[in-house]
């Protein structure tokens, strides 16, 4: 499943031993909210001729917007590497990436959004 390559690449690169703290990488948001984690939501996915692409939304989630915007750019350096850090993803080409706060809870985030390439 691509969002298990999505997470396995994440969780190594923002849970490195010297990265403090550790950022959750999650596949939904939790229901006691910390304040800064990653969300991973694949929104659609096609498949021609064996070969697989999925949409997918990364959310960064943090206390400021400053952090949420530093966080994606952490976020979308690993997305860019995903073709290096998988043999089953050919190409990771982000579609946007944009402020994504949540104006009723003011809950900072970004959120960046990924086309990617693969075969299962």
């Amino acid at each position: 499943m691509i969002e298990i390559i999505v997470w396995n690449a994440l969780n190594a690169a923002l849970n490195e031993e010297n990265e403090t703290p550790a950022v959750p990488v999650l596949m939904e948001a939790p229901e006691e909210r910390t304040a800064t984690y990653v969300v991973i939501d694949k929104t659609g996915s096609s498949r021609i001729n064996r070969i697989d692409r999925a949409t997918v939304a990364v959310q960064s989630i943090a206390p400021t917007l400053a952090e949420a915007a530093s966080l994606n750019e952490r976020v979308k350096a690993v997305m860019d590497q995903l073709p290096e850090l998988s043999e089953k993803v050919f190409r990771a080409e982000l579609n946007g990436d944009y402020n994504f706060t949540n104006t009723q809870t003011r809950e900072r985030r970004y959120q960046a959004v990924y086309i990617i390439t693969f075969k299962e």
